[in-house]
């Protein structure tokens, strides 16, 4: 797998996926588990919905 998620994106997906869970837990809520998706994505640098489109948040090297 090449890495296609950049740090900022990363670190947008850990703090959303950490509410999305948060979130579940305040609303007694099992909706709050589809915040394992965007930690899991942000763990492994890697997102399947970019591959499609060719996008990558990842810096360039010259």
């Amino acid at each position: 797998m090449k890495q296609n998620v950049g740090s900022i994106d990363r670190i947008v997906r850990i703090v959303l996926g950490l509410v999305i869970i948060a979130l579940g837990f305040y609303f007694n809520s099992w909706l709050g588990a589809i915040g394992i998706i965007p930690l899991f994505t942000a763990a492994v640098s890697w997102c399947p919905v970019y591959m499609p489109f060719g996008l990558s948040t990842c810096s360039t090297k010259s």
